[in-house]
């Protein structure tokens, strides 16, 4: 099994800045990719970054230049300490969500896993 844990988040005014981190622990053999997806109420779950081994990062329209998703290790073809970060600065109300963490690889038996962390509030007042 893999598990993932997640910190920060919290409540900011607008314009301020939140950091969070996820770290995945357990049965693996290789992570291929981390990252952060959000959802608010009344709203599908949405991406907001992801970052792979190679060091490929995709984000959200929403969230460019104000969002930074960075691993553990900046060494390309690795997670060093199976971790991800997400840096929030710009904060909006409209970014007000539960942040869920996912990780994408394979387990020590060689097969396929994606798992999600059970989610981080971010509240952003206006």
């Amino acid at each position: 099994q893999v598990q993932l844990a997640e910190s920060g988040g919290g409540l900011v005014q607008a314009g301020g800045s939140l950091s969070l981190t996820c770290a995945a622990s357990g049965s693996i053999f290789t992570i291929n990719a981390m990252g952060w997806y959000r959802q608010a109420p009344g709203n599908e779950r949405e991406l907001v970054a992801t970052i792979n081994s190679g060091g490929a990062i995709n984000y959200a329209d929403s969230v460019k230049g104000r969002f930074t998703i960075s691993s553990a290790d900046s060494v390309k073809g690795r997670f060093a300490k199976n971790t991800v970060y997400l840096q929030m600065n710009s904060l909006k109300p409209e970014d007000t969500a539960v942040y869920y963490c996912t990780v994408w690889g394979y387990s020590a038996a060689r097969t396929p896993f994606n798992h999600w962390g059970q989610g981080t509030q971010v509240t952003v007042s206006s």
